[in-house]
């Protein structure tokens, strides 16, 4: 009588083996992949939350233009060159501000005084790595003319971390609408 495994007893082993090791590396892959995209997910609201945050309060904050330098005479905002990509108005110091789309990026442009022809260079807002993939001002109540409290509706599609896999580029949309803090009064 020899000792030792049969060919069969041996197949048997590893296979028993395997099913024991390979289901818990399957979940321990599948709980890496899920932090993955949960920071991806963290890092693109993180940089949304802070744009968002940062342009509806200077939106909130916007002044009517009583001159005409920035935007048209009397209005609160306006959309340069009629492109729903770019939003220009008077910020609370009497600064004129846009903020646009340039290069995937959302970003910033402000000048000296309140004159829209000497607005300085962009400075972006979002992080190199995230992608806008569109941004629309639509503005409403912005004009003397009306009786309406003026107001900007932001729509905002945004992918995270440029050359990631692509379940791991998260993806949202975002509409809000932001009201001036002044009331719209006659001047």
């Amino acid at each position: 009588m020899k000792n030792g495994y049969t060919l069969i007893e041996v197949l048997v082993a590893v296979g028993i083996f395997t099913i024991i090791i390979a289901a818990p590396t399957g979940f321990f892959v599948g709980s890496l992949k899920g932090q993955l995209k949960a920071l991806a997910s963290q890092k693109l609201l993180d940089n949304t939350s802070y744009c968002l945050e940062y342009i509806s309060r200077s939106l909130r904050m916007a002044k009517k233009d009583l001159t005409g330098a920035c935007v048209e005479r009397g209005s609160n905002y306006e959309n340069p060159a009629k492109n729903i990509s770019r939003i220009r108005f008077l910020n609370y110091q009497g600064y004129c501000q846009e903020f646009s789309l340039s290069g995937g990026q959302l970003g910033k442009r402000e000048s000296p005084n309140e004159s829209e022809e000497n607005l300085g260079e962009f400075l972006p807002l979002t992080s190199d790595d995230l992608e806008i993939i569109s941004l629309k001002f639509q503005l409403s109540g912005q004009s003397q003319d009306d009786t309406d409290q003026p107001r900007v509706t932001l729509f905002l599609k945004i992918k995270g971390a440029k050359g990631q896999k692509p379940e791991l580029r998260p993806e949202i949309n975002i509409q809000t609408t932001i009201s001036q803090r002044d009331l719209d009064v006659s001047y």
